[in-house]
Formats: C-alpha cells, structure tokens, sequence
C-alpha cells in the first residue's frame, strides 16, 4: 500500500496515488526491508523538478513497473527539499559511481541503506531493465552485493575525511578568488562558465562586498555585468518577477522555468546591495535597475509565494499541465491578440518574441534588452499581458515552508525594507520569523519545514539553524528588537550543540549537516561547498560572525573565523562553489563592521544608507525617556545621541572608532580602508 498520502511534502503527496507501494523515509520502512531481505529503491526528487514529472508519468503511474517494484523492492520515496541530508549522501554516492548527478535521483540500497547502483533519470524501458538486473543480482549474488555497498560506504567516508582541511580566507585568497572568477567570467554574456548557467548569487554577494571593501575594479563590473544580465534576460520572469532556476543557454535566453525560494531570497539580497553601492549621482541605471528588480521580486513573493500562515512556499513548477514554460511563454500573435496589431507589434520587438520563437514551437521567452523609451506604455502593456496571462493555466506551487529558506528571505526582506524605507516588508520578515520561532520548534529544536501549519517530521539541519539565524540578526539590524538577537543566540547555541565536530581536535568551527543524534543515516555528511544555497557550515560561519559584531562577542567572533577554515581549500581552489564563504571572510577582513547611530537629528540616516555591503547598520530608535538596558542593542547601550544629534559609533570588530555626528567624518569613514 502507497504510504505517502499523510506526507507534509507536496512532492511526496504527488506520488501519493501512483501504484507504487510507496514508503516515507522512516525507520519502518528499513525494517520491512530487513524483514522481507530485498533490496531499497530510493528515488529522490522535489516537486518543481521537470524530469521527476516524466520519469513518475513514465514508470510510476505504470502498474507493470509498479508490479515489478512492489514484488522485489521496498520503495521509498523522498523530497530533497525535506531531507537535504539523505541527498547529500546520495548524491555523493551518484557522482562517485557515473561522475555527474541530478534529480530524479535513483538509488538501489541494501536493507541497511548501503547503496551499490545510482543513477538519474531513466526511461521506462532501461528502468524496466534496472528492476530485471538488480532483482536477478540480489538473488543470485546477495553476499557480494552486500560487500561491495558497505566497501562503497567505506570509501565515502574516507574520501570525506581525506577532503577536510583547515585553511584561513585571508585578504590573499580573496584577491586570488577574484582573478579566478575573472578566469571564468562570460565576457560576452555575463555570469560565469557556459550552458547551463547559475544565477551566482552567492558569488555577486561576495564580488559586491570586495569591489566596496577593497576598492576592486575587476569585481565591480563583473558583479554589475551580471546583475544587468540577468534583469534583462528570459531568466527573469519580465511580466510576474522572480527569477527561475537557471538558463538552459549561455547568453541567458531561455530559463529552467522552476521558481525556487532560495534563488529569489539570494538574489532579493544582491540587488538591495547593487542599489546601495550605485548612488542616483554615480550609476543611476543600474541603481534604478536595481530598485526596480527587488519592488518587482517582493511584489511577486507576496503574491505568489506568502501563505496563510505568514511563511512563504517553496517553488513553482517548470510545467504547466506538463508543459514546460507554458505559462510565460509567447508568440508575436499571441501579444497582438491581447494587445492589438500595433502595440502588440511594438511588444513582441521591444521583448525579442521572434516569428521562429527563442523557445519551442515558435514560442518566445521575454526578454527586456533595453530599457523601454515609454514607461507609461511599457507599465500598460506588462499590466495588459499579466492580466491576461493570469487566465493561462498556472504552474503547480510546492507550499512547504522551509526554515532555511525562509531565513534568508526574513534577511532579505528586513535589509531591502530598511534599505528602500518600506516598513512593510520589514513587517512580512517578522511575521515569518514569527512562524519559524513557534511551529518549526518542537521540543528544543528546529524542524525542516511545515505545510498548512502542520510541522514536518524531518529535524532541522544545519543550513536551516545559519539562515534561520541569518534572517534574525538582520531583523535585529532593520527594527533594533533586541528579541531577534536573543533569539539568534538560541538558534546558534543549539546549532552548536548538536551540529559540531567533536571527533578530534581540530573539531571547533567543524559543522555537520546532520544533527549527533540522527541515526538514520548509512553515515553522516558535512558538505564544504555552496552550491544553489550555502551550506550548513558557511551559513553558520557568517552567522556567528554577524552575532558576535552585533552582540559585541568575541567568543563568536573567534568561533566563526574558525567556522570559515574548513570552507578554505574550496575557496581558494574553486571560489564559484564558495560564494557565501567569501562573502562573510570578506565582511570578516572588514571588521566585521557594524554602524550603530544613536537618534537624534536624523541627519545621519542617508549617510547609514551609503554603508558598503556587509556593514551592519543598526539605526537606534528615538527614545523618550531611554529604554532599559533589556531592551535597548548592545552596540546602543551607553552610546547616545550627543547634543541631540544623529551619533554614529563605527565598530569593526572589537574596535570602535570615536563617535561623531558630523555627516562628512562618518562618510569618510565608511570608505575602504588602504
């Protein structure tokens, strides 16, 4: 019997009427395998995975497959949104044996979770075949398939090993990081590599933060290259915001038409620091592009992605219907029937909609190469089109509410609306760290995600506890509530306590993905690079970082810059897979440094808004008579606004400068250091 149907995950609730007897990753699941001695099949995926939709329209929904899976295997079913640990695992185990991974993930276990065949997505007759080979296998050969998946094991686990290292992200990496990225940057295109390509958020983050920390040209226009790139490109959704997965081309014409949660929390981040560094007088362009991507993404997010208990969901599918891009797509006739002949021949031009399509049958993703010359013809028409595309079917929505994930965007939604001064949207990131606070914790610890308001059962996992806290300590930042940074401090004692090392004496700062006592693993992963999100242990880095300048910690301040080592090989080795980690060492060579400005005059705060990325601004409220020291931010406490003036105390690190309320000594200030 299919046991999927109680699931918090729509991606598992998917599969819930296939013929499949589909299991839940549970220990029963385990023991029925042990009990009946056949071998696991693992199919791992998430819900706005496209070749997951084909492979389950191909194979699952078939009932002589499911017939073939049912007699010979225990088949379990996971969504590696939920459990990101269990697809690490595997995933290493997939790359180790073919030498490239993805989803669907496919994986044949021993009762004990030892896998000896992984693959991706199969068509239905070579699926057909695995089932036949690996049935008559175990029959015939048991013994040696159990020998060789623990001896797969085994040799996982010592390559883990053998991977650490401990090495400092110090000024020299960072400026090597930079000449390797300039190695790979697309200088006709933007972004980095080839086909596919990324959205490298972490990385711009990062270029960003060292173009205004040190000065650096070469960072400067390759992150403002990028940024322009991807806001004029079929990549980003032009009619709706948001920007999808990836593109499938080099010069970012046609998306991977799947949404995800992460992506825009990242990217709502790098745009809010774009438009800090690009003053109406120096970049107006790029600071009204900017502007204009990040109102555009949050309008989206709160309309597509909040949910009615104050999180946001996961993703939106690529399909519609199970067609691929079908709900943003157009022809030049499609656009003249909405629009008329004329302004629907004026669109399909300004938005590059080809009569032979930049997609697939004639179709055209929309671009935005130039600005439009008319605003008021351009807001009519992108109004006229998503009003009418909202009458096309729509794209399934994946409405798990991930910790992670929501962490980051909490973070990016209170800088943006500090930033742009929309107390809105500080409002929606607290309303959402609300939520995380109360129903992700059950019993002492974060859960991984919830759905309709009812929590997950999977514990939370490193990455969840580093962005979770993340998006706190910028909460702190945006209203200076100081319960956000208590709530931090928990978030990160409790990370501590069950996420560290404590196997050998380089353990201190060594994080794993997976809780001590989570005991359903074959064994138990510490990735060391930022793929699509930061890891565990670059998200927990920053953050500790972040909350010991903010707490006036030095405790957590040695604690994250011993977090950051383990990340140092990678960064210095391959700097596109670890974006985050260069982003918190460079805030970390940079203090870190916190503005904290005591109310006063208000003539500070535009001086506050110039702040390079990755400075911490801490605007104080005005306060009449004073708060209590419990309520007032430790970087205020005994610091006031000196004759009634706007009083900024700029601290980098341990180290704070003299006060001062003179708007041209504390721009100075903010400028890179020599």
């Amino acid at each position: 019997m299919n046991r999927l149907t109680g699931s918090t995950s729509p991606y598992l609730l998917q599969h819930a009427d296939n013929p499949v007897h589909w299991l839940p990753w549970t220990p029963a699941a385990f023991e029925q395998a042990r009990e009946r001695n056949v071998p696991i099949l693992l199919s791992i995926g998430y819900a706005a995975c496209h070749w997951c939709h084909v492979m389950a329209h191909e194979s699952f929904e078939d009932d002589e497959i499911a017939q073939q899976m049912n007699s010979n295997f225990v088949a379990i079913k996971v969504d590696r949104e939920e459990r990101p640990d269990v697809d690490a695992i595997y995933m290493q185990a997939t790359t180790a044996m073919t030498g490239h991974g993805g989803w669907p993930m496919t994986c044949l276990l021993t009762p004990q979770g030892e896998p000896f065949w992984c693959g991706t997505y199969l068509p239905k007759s070579q699926f057909a075949h695995l089932l036949i080979s690996a049935t008559q296998t175990w029959t015939e050969r048991e013994d040696e398939v159990r020998a060789g998946s623990a001896h797969i094991v085994r040799s996982l686990s010592e390559a883990a090993a053998a991977a650490e290292s401990s090495q400092p992200i110090g000024a020299d990496v960072l400026e090597a990081a930079v000449q390797r990225l300039a190695r790979d940057f697309d200088t006709v295109n933007a972004g980095f590599g080839s086909a596919p390509k990324f959205p490298p958020s972490m990385v711009l983050s990062f270029l960003l933060r060292h173009a205004a920390q040190a000065g650096n040209e070469q960072a400067d226009r390759m992150a403002r290259e990028t940024a322009r790139a991807m806001a004029r490109s079929g990549t980003y959704d032009q009619i709706g915001g948001g920007f999808a997965r990836y593109a499938v081309d080099a010069a970012w014409v046609v998306p991977h038409f799947e949404k995800m949660l992460y992506d825009n929390a990242l990217l709502l981040r790098v745009y809010t620091d774009l438009a800090r560094v690009s003053s109406v007088e120096s970049a107006p362009r790029d600071r009204a592009m900017a502007e204009r991507i990040v109102r555009e993404c949050v309008d989206w997010l709160v309309r597509e992605m909040w949910t009615e208990q104050a999180g946001f969901a996961s993703s939106l599918d690529a399909d519609t219907d199970g067609v691929e891009g079908a709900t943003y797509v157009w022809t030049r006739e499609q656009l003249a029937q909405v629009l008329g002949e004329e302004d629907g021949r004026r669109a399909a031009d300004f938005f590059g909609v080809t009569e032979q399509g930049t997609f697939e049958h004639g179709a055209s993703t929309l671009q935005r190469p130039q600005d439009p010359e008319d605003e008021r013809w351009y807001a009519d028409v992108r109004e006229r089109l998503d009003l009418h595309r909202a009458l096309r079917p729509q794209p399934g929505r994946d409405d798990k509410v991930v910790t992670a994930w929501n962490g980051w965007l909490v973070a990016a939604l209170a800088e943006a609306g500090w930033f742009f001064d929309e107390p809105d949207w500080i409002d929606l990131a607290a309303r959402c760290a609300d939520l995380l606070l109360t129903l992700h914790v059950v019993d002492g610890r974060l859960r991984r995600s919830s759905r309709d308001a009812v929590v997950g059962d999977a514990a939370g996992v490193s990455e969840d506890y580093g962005g979770l806290a993340e998006g706190l300590l910028a909460l702190h930042a945006a209203t200076t509530d100081t319960r956000w940074l208590d709530s931090s401090r928990w978030v990160l004692d409790v990370a501590r306590e069950v996420f560290e090392a404590s196997d050998d004496e380089l353990a201190q700062g060594r994080f794993h993905d997976s809780a001590s006592d989570v005991t359903d693993l074959v064994m138990r992963p510490a990735s060391r690079g930022d793929n699509a999100e930061p890891c565990g242990q670059s998200a927990l880095a920053g953050a500790f970082l972040r909350y010991g300048a903010l707490a006036g910690s030095s405790e957590h301040l040695e604690l994250g810059r011993s977090a950051l080592q383990p990340m140092g090989t990678i960064a210095a080795q391959a700097p596109r897979f670890a974006g985050w980690a260069l982003a918190a060492a460079q805030d970390d060579l940079a203090g870190p440094s916190v503005l904290a400005v005591a109310h006063g005059d208000g003539a500070l705060a535009p001086i506050a808004r110039q702040a390079p990325p990755g400075t911490i601004v801490l605007m104080g409220p005005s306060l009449e008579p004073p708060g209590s020291a419990a309520d007032t931010p430790p970087m205020l406490l005994d610091r006031p606004a000196l004759a009634g003036r706007d009083t900024a105390y700029l601290c980098r690190g341990t180290s704070c400068q003299q006060p001062s309320s003179d708007p041209s000594v504390v721009s100075a200030a903010l400028r890179p250091r020599a």
